[in-house]
């Protein structure tokens, strides 16, 4: 028997998530706050030192997106705190 004829191993499915943040997952979502959080920082300041109006609201809707991304990620980070991290 070869490595490739071996039976896969069975999976439990679950019919919705566990109420849990691994973490390694928790690890993503720092990575992705952290990411979100500087994105905002950089918009914020292309949008102050920008001469160009329209690239300015440009710039400023990309902060506005990054920041809302923080928050939402931010939010669900809270609501799991009565969760735990495993």
């Amino acid at each position: 028997m070869n490595l490739f004829s071996q039976p896969k191993e069975q999976q439990m499915v679950f019919p919705e998530p566990p109420k849990m943040v691994s973490t390694k997952d928790f690890s993503y979502f720092k990575d992705m706050m952290s990411w979100n959080l500087l994105a905002a920082k950089k918009m914020n300041w292309a949008a102050e030192n920008c001469q160009l109006p329209d690239l300015k609201k440009e710039f400023e809707a990309a902060e506005q997106m990054h920041s809302n991304h923080y928050d939402e990620l931010l939010k669900l980070l809270k609501q799991n705190e009565g969760g735990s991290v495993s």
